[in-house]
């Protein structure tokens, strides 16, 4: 007996929110997510039901190889971008549930998905699926269109790019709202020296703006630098960079929103990753295509 429309899109609903978990993953942007997810629904009501034996593997097949298309196309357009480039940023208030995407999900941290959104599609792609939803390899070559053996190469060599790159693991909340208040203090103080002592020694600054907002074209590294850095944005837009600012979730961590102000008017999203209890990575997020979902 086929499958009721009904009964079909009940069933899709129970894989939702795990498809756009892996697209959002492999994209870095919730709309190709979304996207991805709503072709692969519109090809499952085009299809017989019972010629699927496995709906989940089926549904993540179908999102991984529509997400595939999109990611080799970004690498491309992503040559062009100006200065790095970061993921859209998952915004919510503090009392606010966070969702079965974001909830308890350490690698969805601003922190891990740079450095995964740093490797080629391919390898980005084995890596997602097989270390973060235990699709076997047999399956990821498939959506490949490699060998098994070639697909295991690829997530190993992510693997040993994330492990090298060892992005800071996420602290409790308490600990970052300590550490923010003291950053924020420190900044607030306009003295480099207080700057520099609660930052972290291998610290760095990441701006993402494409050309379309004001901020680093390219990564402040190291304590001195980033404190000067830091020192001269109070000094161009004085207190407006600390004051009216609203504390958020961000990807899980606890971040900042600033909706602009006279002296400072570029909406932007904030957030950094905690090591030794000091900001050891800052994310400024200003590119206007990335904050549309923002709840301002």
């Amino acid at each position: 007996m086929p499958t009721s429309n009904a009964a079909l899109a009940a069933e899709f609903d129970q894989h939702r929110s795990r498809l756009i978990g892996i697209g959002y993953r492999l994209t870095g942007r919730l709309a190709d997510a979304e996207d991805a997810v709503q072709d692969a629904w519109l090809r499952l009501a085009s299809t017989d039901r019972e010629t699927i034996r496995d709906l989940g593997g089926w549904l993540t097949t179908v999102v991984s190889r529509l997400c595939l298309d999109r990611m080799r196309s970004a690498a491309v357009r992503r040559e062009q971008y100006v200065g790095p480039w970061l993921p859209e940023p998952l915004v919510g208030a503090l009392d606010q549930d966070p969702g079965d995407i974001v909830a308890g999900q350490d690698d969805l941290r601003i922190a891990a998905l740079r450095v995964l959104h740093e490797l080629p599609p391919d390898q980005r792609l084995a890596f997602v699926l097989h270390d973060g939803f235990d699709v076997p390899f047999a399956e990821i070559a498939e959506v490949l269109g490699c060998s098994v053996a070639a697909a295991r190469q690829h997530a190993s060599r992510a693997r040993r790019v994330m492990a090298d790159a060892q992005p800071p693991p996420r602290v409790p909340l308490p600990e970052q709202q300590k550490v923010l208040e003291e950053f924020l203090a420190a900044v607030a103080s306009k003295d480099l020296a207080a700057i520099t002592r609660v930052l972290h020694p291998e610290v760095a600054v990441y701006g993402d703006s494409d050309g379309k907002a004001r901020t680093a074209r390219r990564p402040v590294v190291g304590v001195d630098k980033v404190a000067r850095f830091i020192l001269g944005l109070m000094a161009k837009y004085g207190d407006g960079l600390v004051e009216n600012v609203q504390l958020v979730l961000v990807n899980g961590d606890l971040g900042l929103v600033f909706r602009g102000s006279e002296s400072l008017p570029e909406p932007r999203v904030f957030t950094m990753a905690v090591r030794d209890g000091r900001p050891a990575a800052i994310f400024d997020i200003v590119n206007p295509d990335k904050l549309t979902r923002v709840p301002w």
